[in-house]
């Protein structure tokens, strides 16, 4: 609220400024509470009826929101959705996955990202479920433990740092460590019947009962002991976090999807699940490779187009209606895979092409790695941008007794430069 105060004078167009605390009340700011009033002091004087017709005068073709891109390939772009495209993205996607009126959602993602907006908002809103929102990702343990939700929509990044957290618990004893790595391999043997549609032999059951109970068990409880299934989105989510998840009883169905797209293309579902992929292309869209690689869609989800930027809008949806995602991907055995970004592939100086993202996603998962980008576009040789996760870097610092003031300081030394290249390249 303050930033738009801030800037006020320079939106011309921006005729109310509504907020839900009614202590943030004041000139030019009123109350949700106070402006329900209003209206409903308006009906009863006979005045209110304009709002009902002025809604059922929508029409699905109709803007219903501009959101705009990430600009992670160029600068922001003010996608324009219809009413239709949000609405058929609901009735196309979600009945893939078992959502009930029973379920209770728990929402911590920003509601200006497609991927909350549509999943995590407009299409639990359909189904009649329970919406809980959450203080913030970093309460998301508290959060869990508190709402006990059955649905949880994440970003892979979340689903890897619990996977390391684990890890780095398991790794606490030699006792821990032998139990756990006991369990996740009888978890996963029996996760592979399971995915490859087979019943699992009865020693395997058995050894998987034990392994659910010792260690799975805690994990669910963990994350608030009602979790039926995860969803992922936003980015690729590494197929051997899918499964450890799948064998702890906590399936994460995959999906795939873009802001211009509404953003639903396709999402693996407990009938069909390709770990490693995206799933089944959803129902009523139309999806097909081009000569490049590269990933078209075509169909009701489908943007409006960009806003103000007509030439834009153009270079991404040709002539026959296709959306050019900029994604490369392939179709097998009924599922969607993403390979890279169209414009993120590396040709080296020796005209070698590498696809980056697969690489980053392996080193990404390191507990001692925040992010990580690999550049070397027209150079002799790749070279990688790591980031650490400083949570679990400067403790390892403390216990070797190593002295620094500054974290620059501390990724100067020595043999913090040494346990990252060791982490990092193994």
């Amino acid at each position: 609220l303050a930033k738009v105060l801030e800037i006020r004078g320079e939106l011309p167009n921006l005729k109310h400024i509504i907020a839900f605390d009614p202590a943030a009340a004041g000139p030019g700011v009123i109350a949700l509470a106070a402006h329900y009033a209003s209206g409903a002091a308006a009906e009863a004087a006979g005045e209110g009826k304009g709002f009902k017709e002025e809604a059922l005068r929508v029409k699905p073709d109709d803007l219903a929101t501009i959101i705009y891109t990430s600009g992670t390939t160029g600068d922001p772009k003010g996608v324009m959705l219809t009413h239709n495209n949000i609405y058929s993205n609901c009735a196309n996607a979600m009945p893939q996955l078992p959502v009930s009126s029973e379920d209770s959602t728990l929402s911590v993602l920003p509601l200006s990202h497609i991927f909350e907006r549509m999943a995590g908002h407009y299409a639990v809103f359909s189904f009649g479920a329970t919406i809980n929102y959450g203080a913030s990702i970093e309460n998301l343990v508290v959060d869990l433990g508190e709402v006990r939700p059955t649905i949880v929509m994440l970003v892979p990044r979340v689903y890897e740092k619990v996977y390391a957290r684990v890890l780095e618990n398991a790794l606490a004893s030699p006792v821990k460590k032998r139990i756990f790595f006991w369990a996740k391999h009888n978890g996963e043997k029996w996760a592979d019947c399971m995915l490859a549609g087979q019943t699992p032999p009865a020693g395997l059951s058995l050894k998987y009962r034990i392994a659910s109970r010792l260690v799975f068990s805690k994990l669910r409880a963990r994350v608030g002991g009602r979790v039926r299934f995860f969803v992922s989105g936003a980015a690729p989510l590494a197929a051997d976090v899918a499964k450890f998840f799948f064998a702890a009883g906590l399936p994460i169905y995959e999906g795939y999807g873009l802001t211009e797209t509404s953003p639903v293309i396709a999402v693996n579902t407990p009938k069909k699940v390709g770990l490693g992929t995206v799933g089944p292309v959803i129902p009523n869209l139309e999806v097909r490779i081009a000569d490049d690689g590269e990933i078209l869609v075509r169909g009701p989800n489908v943007m409006k187009g960009y806003f103000n930027k007509p030439e834009a809008t153009r270079e991404a949806i040709d002539a026959e209606g296709w959306f050019h995602t900029g994604d490369i991907g392939d179709l097998k055995d009924g599922c969607l895979s993403i390979t890279d970004r169209k414009k993120d592939l590396i040709v080296t100086a020796g005209g070698k092409n590498i696809a980056p993202q697969p690489i980053e996603g392996v080193v990404k998962k390191n507990r001692y790695v925040a992010s990580a980008v690999m550049i070397g576009d027209r150079r002799k040789f790749p070279v990688m941008l790591v980031v650490p996760q400083y949570e679990q870097l400067e403790p390892w610092a403390k216990e070797m007794k190593l002295s620094w003031e500054r974290r620059r300081q501390l990724i100067e030394l020595p043999a913090v430069q040494k346990k990252m290249e060791e982490e990092v390249f193994g």
